[in-house]
């Protein structure tokens, strides 16, 4: 779709447009100073992606459609991974050391900048400080 052309959902003409008088919206006077660019007083363009319409609805039964083919490709990514020699109870206990990893590394990351505000440097000095590796 042309970035100048609009698309109009409304049946009844009106209804869903914001009333426009003299000055622009309502009567009022604009606000913006006159700048010699024509773009200032220009109407809003959506940002929305070119060709995707805003009318477009998306049907359940589409929806659901759409829902059957992702979880066809999630079982057939899973039944891959289990043939590899991989384990559902597994995943889970990594996924819940990575989170006690990352609360950890939180914890000493925020006690190392409380630490440097209290001395007045930078947690990059308390790094070779405490002996630590830039990337820990």
């Amino acid at each position: 779709m042309n970035p100048e052309q609009s698309v109009d959902c409304c049946p009844t003409k009106g209804s869903c447009s914001t009333p426009e008088g003299k000055h622009g919206i309502m009567g009022a006077p604009r606000r913006t100073p006159s700048t010699g660019f024509k773009g200032v007083y220009s109407s809003f363009k959506s940002p929305a992606q070119a060709g995707v319409s805003p009318c477009a609805q998306v049907t359940p039964e589409a929806e659901v459609n759409d829902l059957q083919r992702k979880l066809g490709e999630l079982d057939a990514e899973i039944a891959s991974l289990v043939s590899e020699g991989y384990r559902l109870e597994e995943l889970g206990q990594h996924i819940d050391l990575l989170h006690e990893y990352n609360d950890i590394k939180d914890i000493g990351q925020t006690l190392l900048g409380r630490i440097a505000a209290l001395r007045g440097t930078t947690t990059k000095d308390l790094y070779d400080q405490f002996g630590l590796e830039l990337n820990d």
